[in-house]
């Protein structure tokens, strides 16, 4: 049992309670009888037993820690003494190491001031020997005769003779002229001789693809004049066989960033060289080629399209040289960086000058095609319209007199206005403004701007607007006793004519408005616009009162000729039904209804059906004063004017203005008055609808009734007035 309490002692963790438990159920087993019965004695014994075995467990673990605790001190004592052993050593070794420290500082001292001294010493004596070299070397300059030198002469050594030279030259930029102008002239020429073979050296270098080479001659060749003629053989060579597609203008970014590597690998000032390299592309290369695509100017339409390719194209180049760091959008002076604008202006050359004059004739040209090729497609020749007193005139009498005085041309309805031709002249604006916002300058853009506007205003609103709406105004016919109901195109025109003032609109505020930045321009552009918009709203107005006029004239003077008095004083017993008159007027009116709400819409709309219905209603109503009705003959007037109401105000989406629906309701109220009985007149009389209308109307209306004179109505009036 030991062993299982040193087991179940050392568990992780350790829980009393549990070990007694365990204990309680093992005694219980062992001293279980039989019918499930225990001994209490045997269980009292088993834990007096445990008890002792613990106690004894616990002496046992007392002893080992007394034990262990001995051996802890005496390690203790033996690693204390260690370590004072050690830190002994290690204050020694710090001693010793300041100590050296010390002596290496002065060490160092004494071999620094000794080598100051042998540099002072050995300079003056290296450039003396530099100073006799190149006094030696002079001396063959200034001895008659070619230079005969094997440093000149070996071309493995040009490096170092190009060294000498250099300063050979400087030395004779010294020398007086009058003593050695020979020697002078023998070192400049050998001077520009190593020069042409320093850089055809580069040269060869460059095509062999040796940087270190290139390297090594460019930064000898910077204490050379001849130094830009280095770049400039380099510039050269990278530009050859380049550049030569069809579109040159991809191939710029990536030739400029391959060579870009190799000149910050190359040159000692990369920036500089950098600069120079682009400007020769833009100057020389992009500018020989935009001259050859804008050589011929016969076709200016083709022109025009080639200078605004070749100059979105030079843009779009300069942005990706800018987005890659190899030119500064502003530039700058100082150190060399180039100005977008001087760029693209430099490849350009100037070819964009004139260009104004050029995009207004292209405009107008192609503005005045499109309106020929239309009219000659509709068989159509334009011919100038009379207009003023004489034409108005000529109108009034024909409307008065309904003579015939000169015939009437409808042109079989044609409206000659296009959309289509519109939406062509509108993009061919477009084109014309985008093209002068990007080709003009600063103070050339407005002033264009302005001249495009006056061709777009001049050919699309004025020639082919402003003249359609003379026609169509011309084209209204005037209605006379003998016609047939008069055919009103006008109201096609107006449709299409609000429809073509709405993309001119759209154009202007896209295109137009965005060229200008000027508030003067812009007002000058606005009063052009507003002072060709009233003259179109008033020759639409103007048409359209015609339009009224010629429906309401045709509707009076059918209903003079074809309503006979016995439609309204019936004898014997009918159909109550519209009269034959009234019919073919409400057919008539709904034709021209459905025109008016086919070719108008918002504020038009709502006037032109109000005129249409407050004239008509006094055209009916002045037109039923002329019969007597009887009873019959009053339901078919009632029935008359249900359908004039119905063709002329509508209903839902289609309903006139709320006026006209009262007018038609006290029409309608008045004509009950010719059918209602004697004894009932007075109290219709004071209904909602006619209450407020003047008694005199009602009296007027009341006398029209076939039993006025034997009813003894005018009693009754009597006592209504």
């Amino acid at each position: 049992m030991m062993n299982q309490y040193i087991k179940e002692l050392e568990q992780d963790p350790f829980d009393p309670d549990e070990f007694v438990e365990r204990m309680v159920r093992r005694s219980m087993q062992e001293s279980r009888l039989q019918d499930d019965q225990f001994d209490p004695e045997m269980i009292h014994d088993i834990f007096t037993q445990a008890i002792q075995d613990l106690k004894v467990l616990q002496e046992r673990q007392e002893r080992k820690c007394a034990r262990l605790e001995q051996s802890v001190q005496e390690e203790e004592k033996l690693y204390g003494a260690k370590l004072a052993e050690i830190m002994d050593q290690h204050t020694h070794c710090v001693g010793v190491f300041s100590a050296l420290d010390e002596r290496m500082s002065r060490c160092g001292g004494r071999a620094l001031d000794v080598g100051e001294k042998l540099g002072a010493a050995r300079a003056p004596r290296a450039r003396a020997a530099a100073a006799r070299d190149l006094l030696s070397h002079l001396s063959h300059f200034l001895s008659p005769g070619p230079v005969l030198i094997d440093l000149f002469n070996d071309s493995s050594k040009l490096n170092e003779a190009a060294d000498v030279i250099q300063k050979l030259h400087t030395i004779a930029q010294e020398l007086p002229p009058d003593k050695f102008e020979v020697a002078k002239k023998k070192i400049e020429a050998k001077y520009d001789e190593i020069e042409r073979n320093l850089i055809e050296e580069f040269v060869k270098a460059q095509n062999q693809g040796n940087m270190t080479k290139m390297k090594e001659i460019a930064n000898i060749m910077t204490n050379f004049k001849g130094y830009s003629q280095c770049v400039d053989a380099f510039i050269e060579t990278s530009q050859m066989n380049t550049l030569l597609g069809k579109d040159i203008f991809s191939a710029v970014l990536p030739l400029c960033k391959k060579n870009y590597t190799i000149i910050s690998n190359v040159f000692p000032n990369p920036d500089q060289v950098m600069s120079k390299f682009v400007l020769n592309i833009f100057h020389l290369k992009l500018q020989k080629y935009i001259q050859t695509k804008l050589a011929d100017k016969n076709d200016v339409e083709k022109y025009l399209r080639n200078l605004y390719d070749m100059y979105t194209s030079t843009q779009r180049v300069c942005d990706e040289l800018v987005l890659a760091g190899l030119v500064s959008a502003e530039g700058n002076t100082t150190t060399g960086d180039l100005r977008r604008d001087a760029l693209v202006n430099g490849a350009m050359a100037g070819a964009n000058d004139g260009y104004a004059s050029l995009e207004i004739r292209r405009l107008k040209a192609t503005m005045s095609n499109a309106l020929n090729t239309y009219y000659t497609e509709k068989q159509h020749v334009k011919k100038p319209i009379q207009g003023g007193g004489f034409q108005e005139l000529r109108r009034e009498l024909q409307a008065r007199t309904n003579i015939n005085i000169a015939q009437i041309e409808n042109y079989g309805g044609e409206t000659f206005l296009s959309e289509q031709l519109v939406q062509k002249m509108i993009t061919d604006a477009k084109t014309s403004f985008t093209r002068c916002k990007t080709l003009c300058t600063a103070n050339e853009l407005s002033g264009t701007t302005v001249a495009l506007l006056e061709v777009v205003i001049q050919h699309l609103l004025i020639e082919h607007v402003d003249y359609a709406l003379d026609l169509g105004l011309q084209s209204i016919p005037i209605a006379d006793s003998k016609s047939p109901p008069p055919q009103i195109y006008f109201f096609d025109i107006v449709k299409q004519a609000n429809k073509i003032v709405r993309m001119f609109e759209e154009h202007y505020q896209e295109s137009v408005l965005t060229c200008i930045t000027s508030a003067t321009k812009q007002n000058d552009c606005m009063q052009k616009k507003t002072a060709i918009m009233e003259q179109l709203e008033n020759k639409l107005d103007v048409g359209l009162d015609r339009a009224i006029s010629a429906i309401v004239n045709w509707v009076r003077m059918h209903l003079q000729n074809e309503q006979k008095k016995t439609d309204f004083k019936p004898e014997g017993d009918i159909d109550t039904l519209a009269s034959s008159a009234c019919l073919a007027v409400v057919n008539y009116l709904n034709n021209i209804m459905d025109k008016i709400h086919g070719g108008l819409e918002g504020d038009n709309l709502h006037a032109v059906t109000l005129d249409l219905a407050v004239r008509l209603h006094r055209i009916i109503y002045e037109h039923l004063q002329n019969y007597q009705f009887n009873s019959a003959g009053a339901m078919i007037a009632i029935c008359d004017v249900k359908e004039y109401r119905s063709a002329v105000c509508g209903r839902g989406a289609r309903a006139a203005p709320a006026p006209a629906h009262a007018l038609f309701d006290a029409l309608h109220a008045l004509c009950n008055l010719l059918l209602v009985k004697p004894e009932n007149l007075h109290q219709v009389c004071e209904g909602e609808t006619l209450a407020e209308l003047d008694h005199s109307i009602l009296n007027n209306f009341i006398q029209l009734r076939a039993d006025y004179k034997s009813h003894k109505l005018s009693s009754f009036l009597k006592g209504l007035s």
